[in-house]
């Protein structure tokens, strides 16, 4: 593609990584047979071939017209389009510019500037997070009278009345069972902390009882992709700050042998620190040190020689491969593996590269096209016909587990129950 940027443009590190990206593109349009948006709407703007062409004329002029930011923000990052392109543009990237930019040169109507400060002000704190569960509670029965976007965060949250989760123990080492061959960091995530707090003690679970010694950092708190992904840099690049620091503090400690993820959406973002911060001097060895550390829960499983003590005795798994594992952390077929060997008889739906609709926080901003997607999604699941289903994301378990036949679950918490560990609770109650 050709490009149009003026010397001065391309004295800015980032103009000359998006001029890089854009001239990668050769317009073949492989990309839009992949693209969620695009096969829902088959309009070219709702593609990436046809966004590149808005961010590039976007970029070029400095401007933000209301059309691009339109298109721009039904753009799921589901990052299908990476996995597809036959030149290996890094569309990542380039959207996530793109949306910095948006920030910066174009004023949203009043209302989407107040939903999206109202998110990135809650769901990355975890203490308004909690309030916001309590509040969503009590909403519950009057659903159907919230406006939109407030109606599809309080459907996304839990439904159960029970108590909300106690806190995390941070700062303190789960202490491996046997020989330490590991020591590691666990994300403990912002959301899932309360969402689903049985991933954590599953993960934890499983890593002490093969050998690993599992710590949770004190200081380290959202991983940055929720604002990030908005456009909101500031708010983005402390997390991020914040984060580094404290791994960097457990490293220079006693040492860390991984930073071990259980969010995929959460993975891809830490494994790309070395990048959001590479032009900072302060900051950037260490932001690469921590990406490198970095380890989705599955890569970890698979290094460890996981004893398969109460086999998952032919029970059918319909797996969903998460978009931020698949394409994202170009991890698939590890999961599956992992579950066949544990004794899960593995099915995958039809266009399980396909994205269902959850990307973060795009089912609160866009909930139309995020419907759709969750439904058309959840209707391939449902086919199979399996016992339950398996992922490896909290943001797809949320987004599913309403539309579902069978439970949704967290990979490994099978993986713990066939190794020994709990039964989920969901199984004991459907079985």
């Amino acid at each position: 593609m050709q490009t149009s940027f003026t010397d001065v443009q391309l004295e800015q590190p980032d103009i000359q990584a998006a001029n890089n990206i854009l001239r990668t593109c050769v317009h073949c349009g492989f990309c839009t047979a992949t693209c969620p948006t695009y096969l829902l709407t088959g309009d070219e703007r709702d593609g990436p071939r046809g966004r590149i062409y808005l961010i590039k004329d976007m970029l070029e002029n400095d401007t933000a017209s209301a059309d691009a930011v339109t298109h721009i923000d039904r753009c799921l990052s589901c990052l299908g389009c990476m996995t597809t392109c036959p030149s290996g543009v890094d569309y990542m990237h380039l959207v996530d510019h793109a949306r910095s930019h948006i920030e910066t040169k174009f004023k949203r109507p009043l209302a989407d500037r107040f939903w999206r400060g109202l998110i990135a002000g809650i769901l990355p704190h975890r203490g308004r997070f909690r309030l916001a569960m309590r509040l969503g509670r009590l909403a519950r029965p009057f659903v159907s009278l919230l406006p939109g976007k407030l109606r599809a965060m309080v459907l996304l949250l839990p439904s159960a009345s029970g108590k909300i989760p106690t806190r995390e123990t941070v700062g303190k080492t789960n202490e491996a069972t046997g020989e330490r061959l590991k020591r590691v960091a666990l994300l403990a995530g912002c959301v899932q902390q309360d969402l689903a707090p049985r991933i954590n003690a599953a993960t934890i679970s499983l890593l002490t009882r093969h050998g690993c010694a599992v710590v949770i950092p004190s200081g380290v708190g959202c991983c940055g992709a929720l604002t990030h992904h908005m456009g909101r840099d500031d708010d983005s690049l402390q997390s991020v700050r914040a984060n580094v620091h404290a791994w960097w503090r457990e490293m220079d400690g006693q040492g860390l042998d991984a930073i071990v993820v259980n969010a995929s959406g959460c993975g891809t973002m830490v494994k790309d620190y070395g990048h959001i911060l590479r032009n900072d001097p302060q900051w950037a060895d260490k932001a690469r040190h921590v990406s490198a550390l970095a380890c989705d829960i599955s890569e970890i499983a698979q290094t460890l020689a996981l004893d398969i003590s109460s086999p998952g005795s032919g029970l059918v798994v319909a797996y969903h491969s998460a978009c931020s594992l698949r394409h994202g952390q170009k991890i698939d077929g590890g999961p599956q593996q992992l579950l066949a060997k544990a004794g899960f008889e593995i099915r995958e739906p039809a266009a399980s590269h396909l994205c269902c609709g959850s990307a973060g926080v795009y089912n609160i901003l866009q909930p139309e096209f995020a419907t759709q997607l969750g439904d058309r999604k959840a209707a391939s699941l449902n086919k199979l016909g399996a016992d339950m289903v398996a992922t490896g994301n909290v943001g797809c378990m949320m987004q599913l587990a309403g539309r579902l036949d069978a439970p949704v679950l967290h990979s490994v918490e099978l993986l713990n129950w066939a190794t020994g560990g709990e039964r989920p609770e969901m199984i004991r109650q459907d079985k």
